[in-house]
């Protein structure tokens, strides 16, 4: 006896007819690379900031994003988070997604074919302009992300990343999609998750109402090109050592000089790069 496919449940998804993958936010559902439970399913705001990534490791999303401030605004709708499972575009019966470098050595590198059908995918919906969808593979050989790309990604309408494994990506998928190379700094980790976390992370919390206080963003390091100044809070004494008068004082102009003076200086002794840009830019 065999079984019978019960009409109510829908047939399973292959790449062919895939959408992008599940989204972390509200207001709408869209359809993903695997089952889940519609009832947990968060919802999406229509046209708020989503980022799509295609990772071998979709359950690593939303992780630390899900939590406090990035994870409210989540489930609020402020912005939407979509992961795509890269494996099932994999070819063959085991669903190969890398084979060997070419001119030998160690390793496996993903297949140019097998991430092209998943950013196909991952284009659904999405402008074509690079300026309002960036399209971005993270790896250490990029330009190093810093605060002036974050605003960058904030302004647009969203993002896809693609994260790297193994020994990375086949160049031919690099250059025939013209996909922007990013680097989170002078390091390696073992796949692009990490990565992608921290760059949305950085980008999430510059959109609108996210952080509720704006003017948190506008005195943090890198707004003005040097670094933030000291933090103090109560108590007013701790093993001896007060808070500067100056912060207690109430005099909210030599507040602001007294910070200033503080960022400059961190910022000259430790960042003698951001400290010369900074100079020449007063110039």
């Amino acid at each position: 006896m065999t079984d019978t496919p019960d009409p109510a449940q829908p047939a399973p998804e292959t790449p062919d007819t895939a959408k992008p993958g599940k989204s972390h936010g509200r207001l709408s559902v869209r359809a993903s690379l695997k089952p889940r439970d519609l009832m947990e399913e968060p919802l999406h705001v229509k046209d708020a900031w989503r980022a799509r990534i295609i990772t071998l490791f979709p359950d690593a999303f939303p992780g630390i994003l899900g939590l406090s401030l990035t994870g409210k605004a989540l489930d609020l709708g402020l912005w939407a988070l979509e992961p795509i499972d890269l494996r099932p575009f994999g070819q063959g019966r085991h669903l190969n997604v890398d084979d060997t470098p070419a001119g030998g050595g160690a390793g496996m590198v993903l297949r140019a074919d097998v991430l092209d059908a998943a950013l196909t995918v991952a284009a659904q919906g999405t402008p074509r302009d690079r300026n309002r969808w960036p399209l971005i593979y993270l790896s250490p050989r990029g330009k190093p992300f810093n605060q002036a790309m974050a605003r960058r990604f904030a302004a647009c309408d969203g993002l896809t990343m693609l994260c790297g494994r193994f020994e990375g990506v086949d160049q031919r998928l690099l250059d025939h999609h013209d996909i922007e190379e990013v680097s989170l700094g002078d390091f390696v980790l073992t796949g692009g998750e990490i990565a992608a976390t921290a760059l949305i992370d950085a980008t999430v919390r510059l959109l609108p109402k996210v952080l509720g206080n704006q003017a948190s963003t506008e005195e943090e390091s890198f707004s003005d090109g040097l670094l933030e100044h000291p933090q103090y809070t109560r108590p007013a004494v701790w093993n001896d050592l007060p808070i500067p008068e100056v912060l207690t004082s109430g005099n909210h102009a030599a507040i602001a000089k007294w910070r200033h003076a503080q960022a400059e200086q961190i910022t000259k002794t430790r960042r003698p790069d951001l400290w010369q840009a900074y100079l020449r830019r007063k110039a």
